[in-house]
């Protein structure tokens, strides 16, 4: 069963589908269905430390030595990791591999080669 937005304009729940529009039973309110859509797409976008967007299989560079936490490992500034994996949730959005092993990076510290 899938879960009907609240209404945006009162933030009641009482909502339904009609063709392309939610309706609220409350208030009377009409929006299209598609806002939800491009809402959840816009919130997935990941910009480098440039302002520039990332995709799957960029390649970037660190701006900064990086500290790994738990070991002794130093991520050196001028690092290039060729093929990046976004990843949603948390604070670490690129996944990637390098020469010392696997890593979770936060964007703010890389930019686009």
């Amino acid at each position: 069963m899938t879960t009907l937005p609240a209404c945006p304009q009162c933030t009641q729940e009482h909502t339904y589908p009609d063709g392309e529009l939610y309706i609220c039973a409350d208030c009377g309110h009409e929006w299209p269905m598609q806002a939800d859509v491009a809402s959840d797409e816009a919130a997935t976008v990941v910009k480098d430390a440039n302002g520039n967007v990332l995709q799957d299989g960029d390649a970037v560079v660190l701006i900064k030595d990086l500290k790994v936490k738990g070991s002794s490992i130093t991520l050196k500034q001028g690092s290039k990791v060729k093929s990046i994996r976004l990843v949603s949730g948390g604070d670490h959005e690129v996944d990637c591999r390098m020469e010392a092993g696997n890593f979770m990076l936060k964007a703010c510290y890389l930019r686009k080669a």
